[in-house]
């Protein structure tokens, strides 16, 4: 074994303390630095990044778009660290602060995490959002990328580092693993000693497999089996164009929807108009009995797998349901927590929606491919998280940050 995970770790917890410590304008020059790097080093990123798709074979198209990097994304990813640099610096923020009965001055305020851990699969834009967010808050991060974004990684973390040493940051504040093993991400997710939070990115199955193997406390950031549902209130427009942007814009990510969800009320005029679309796109259409009735020869009979399936491709499963409630019921027994959508004309059923859908993002009228730390004004993202405790919903800034107290007094002593 090459790569020796307990030095990477104390490396990187050493560069976390002079990171806890700089201010926010170096920060953002530092952020400003790395941007024009990765423009400037465009041409080599792109030639790593051929390297990996020349060795992607047999792999899905859905992949190979996750992993496939050229100007215009390195151009996202440049301007994605230029949007973390323009959002204010949570570090050193008070939450609250108040005196007590003993004239103690107590404040909350808010600190890095220290050093994050991150295990991602084919998606290189995630070496640049994950190292611009924890820079950024005060954090070192020690990359774990799949075996298929191994050149376009290494390149990429080699352009971060060079761009802080110019700036005279300690460049073990980014690092990533060169070495894919799975001995290798087992020991990684059990460094107890260095790291202080793990985040994995990726598939369903990944994320299983951190949550069962990792001794570092995880976020867990989920995979999406999301929903629209549309209501018997639903404007057919809307329905036809929200369903399709959320299922085809880039069906390959978690906030694209798995299932349509449609009230029998409309279901009979609404949905040959949505496959119609649907099919514009080739997208394969899954349904229930109903559904099939309604369709014909455009639609096959789904098993009950397909409610539980994450496609990440131009699939969808639709369900036909009586009432909101059979609606709410289904989405929440079959959904990860991830995105769901109501299209209504209703105000009442559009807020017994919100209300009572169990996820980290809900919207009425809109479509789910909103979910993200971007166009949240975040700018780029570490993860969605899925789970409810510390983070929930696209992480920016602040969910890569912890709490002190400071305590300031006079001499007081407790009687």
């Amino acid at each position: 074994m090459t790569v020796d995970l307990n030095k990477m770790g104390q490396a990187a917890r050493e560069a976390s303390r002079q990171l806890a410590l700089l201010g926010e304008q170096k920060k953002n020059q530092v952020l400003e630095t790395v941007a024009q790097e990765l423009l400037a080093k465009a041409d080599e990123i792109i030639a790593a990044n051929k390297v990996d798709l020349e060795n992607a074979t047999n792999m899905p198209e859905k992949f190979i778009d996750r992993l496939k990097i050229d100007n215009d994304r390195i151009a996202a990813m440049a301007e994605g660290v230029r949007q973390v640099a323009q959002l204010a610096d949570p570090i050193g923020k008070i939450d609250a602060g108040w005196v007590n009965y003993a004239g103690l001055q107590i404040e909350k305020k808010r600190v890095p995490l220290g050093v994050v851990g991150m295990i991602f699969e084919a998606r290189p834009n995630v070496t640049v959002d994950a190292s611009a967010l924890c820079f950024k808050s005060g954090n070192a991060v020690i990359l774990r990328g799949g075996k298929e974004a191994l050149q376009t990684n290494i390149k990429i973390t080699k352009v971060i580092r060079q761009a802080l040493e110019q700036e005279g940051i300690n460049p073990d504040a980014v690092q990533v693993i060169t070495e894919t093993s799975h001995e290798l991400a087992n020991e990684f997710m059990q460094l107890t000693d260095y790291l202080d939070v793990l985040i994995p990115r990726g598939s369903a199955r990944l994320i299983q497999t951190v949550l069962n193997t990792a001794k570092v406390p995880v976020i867990e950031t989920g995979a999406g089996i999301c929903h629209v549902y549309v209501d018997k209130f639903a404007d057919k427009k809307m329905a036809v164009e929200i369903t399709t942007n959320a299922k085809v814009q880039r069906p390959s990510v978690c906030n694209a929807i798995e299932n349509l969800v449609i009230h029998q009320d409309v279901a009979q005029e609404y949905l040959p108009a949505i496959a119609d679309e649907l099919q514009k796109y080739n997208v394969e259409l899954r349904g229930d009995e109903k559904v099939c009735e309604i369709l014909g020869d455009k639609a096959t009979l789904a098993t009950a797998e397909d409610w539980d399936t994450e496609y990440n491709d131009y699939i969808i499963a639709i369900k036909i349901v009586s009432s909101i409630d059979e609606a709410i019921d289904f989405i929440n027994e079959h959904n990860t927590k991830h995105s769901e959508a109501i299209i209504t004309e209703n105000y009442t059923r559009s807020q017994k929606f919100l209300n009572e859908i169990d996820a980290a993002c809900v919207y009425v009228n809109a479509s789910t491919r909103f979910t993200d730390g971007f166009e949240f004004g975040f700018g780029a993202e570490i993860g969605i998280s899925t789970q409810k405790l510390h983070a929930r919903g696209p992480m920016g800034l602040e969910a890569l940050t912890s709490t002190k107290y400071v305590i300031r007094g006079n001499g007081q002593i407790r009687k």
